[in-house]
């Protein structure tokens, strides 16, 4: 493959490669029905949100993986077992989203697969925080949001902005926080930023300068209202909510 399908992203403290070829489908839906989700990006949904719950090495691997998918889909296994391999091989570990977590040793079967074992899967530190922008999760996306941000040393990087805005919001506007993130996965996905891991003001400054305009220019216009036309304004909010 041709070194412009590739680009540099750091991840677990190493220098991988993100194969630009390789398409994360998440928030791809039918060209037709723009609130349903194509094949495609369920898979991939349900791989990452599998992964990142699931903590015993032996429920994820490909099979296990398949079964699980499978089951949440009422079909057999067999049936999306080459598409989840297709999923892992070809799209989340060369995006850099999942690696292999190790190898689970067998008993029975050729001895050369009983030497080598079968691997299992884990998300990468990038592919944690792309989990939290899947809606699937429910809660646990705040619990993610909240771990990954609270690893961020702030004194070191510089952005203890970043990290103390963001825990914030996670406590104060999570449905805020939430849009900000999407957006952000949002153009990872779609190629627009190289990498998202780990995260910045700057990167973040790149993605959003132009989708939270109207937040921006409404807390700006609130913080200069008089008492009277900020009561006036809170009720009209209220009533369309």
């Amino acid at each position: 493959m041709s070194k412009e399908n590739f680009s540099l992203i750091t991840y677990d403290k190493r220098v991988v490669l993100k194969n630009k070829s390789s398409h994360i489908a998440i928030f791809d839906t039918f060209k037709t029905k723009n609130n349903k989700f194509t094949g495609e990006a369920k898979r991939q949904r349900g791989i990452i949100c599998h992964l990142v719950l699931e903590k015993n090495p032996e429920l994820r691997t490909r099979t296990a993986i398949a079964h699980a998918i499978a089951k949440n889909n009422g079909m057999l296994w067999q049936n999306i077992y080459s598409a989840i391999f297709k999923d892992l091989n070809e799209v989340l570990i060369p995006s850099g989203l999942v690696k292999e977590g190790g190898r689970l040793p067998l008993r029975r079967g050729p001895k050369a697969l009983q030497l080598e074992g079968i691997p299992f899967y884990e998300l990468t530190e990038t592919g944690v925080l792309v989990a939290s922008s899947i809606e699937e999760l429910g809660d646990s996306r705040m619990k993610i949001i909240k771990d990954y941000f609270n690893n961020i040393d702030g004194s070191t990087s510089g952005d203890d902005l970043l990290k103390k805005t963001v825990l914030l919001l996670l406590q104060t506007i999570p449905s805020f926080l939430i849009k900000i993130i999407n957006a952000y996965i949002h153009d990872y996905s779609t190629d627009k930023i190289d990498n998202i891991h780990p995260v910045t003001l700057e990167k973040l400054r790149t993605v959003l300068k132009d989708q939270i305009s109207i937040e921006r220019e409404l807390i700006e216009t609130y913080d200069a209202l008089f008492e009277d036309q900020k009561l006036l304004l809170k009720d009209f909010i209220k009533f369309l909510n």
